[in-house]
């Protein structure tokens, strides 16, 4: 019984480690493309906002992905170096874009993108077990909240100007 039990403690932490792991990719690829695609938007948004916003994404992620990939080597892990099909395929399809369109689908894409960062870092700051990957979240986790309440703003700012176009036609 004494062997079961501690054969199932190391599968545990084997399956913690991965989930570690796993947030460190999902992390390294999702800021590769949080600074494409606010490289995007300072080219082709047709919004002041969302430009800046944009500008923002690139160098706050550009930081946020230097201190993954510190935080990555010094734990031996080998994080992606380009962007998977996944996320080129959003890359590509807001490329396709320009002006209020381009503006409407980056928002719509950043806002559903920040929601989801911002539960996965705050998961991994509370109960990821790798102590330099739970502070990584830690540390990063107030930047994507506040990447986050920009974007509900702008999307807010958007949704009226668009509502109160429509109804002067």
């Amino acid at each position: 019984m004494h062997r079961t039990l501690l054969c199932g403690v190391m599968l545990a932490g084997l399956a913690l480690a991965q989930d570690d792991k796993t947030f460190v990719m999902n992390a390294a690829l999702g800021g590769m493309t949080e600074v494409e695609l606010g490289k995007l938007a300072v080219q082709k948004a047709s919004n002041e906002s969302v430009k800046s916003f944009g500008q923002k994404m690139v160098d706050d992620h550009s930081k946020i992905n230097d201190d993954l990939k510190a935080v990555a080597a010094q734990e031996k892990i080998d994080i992606p170096v380009s962007l998977d099909s996944k996320h080129q395929a959003t890359v590509d399809r807001l490329s396709k874009l320009s002006g209020a369109a381009f503006d409407r689908a980056y928002v719509r894409d950043m806002v559903k993108d920040h929601d989801q960062d911002v539960m996965e870092f705050k998961k991994e700051s509370q109960s990821g077990q790798n102590a330099a990957i739970r502070e990584f979240a830690t540390r990063t986790l107030p930047i994507l909240q506040e990447h986050q309440r920009m974007i509900h703003e702008i999307s807010a700012g958007n949704m009226k100007s668009t509502s109160a176009d429509r109804s002067k036609k």
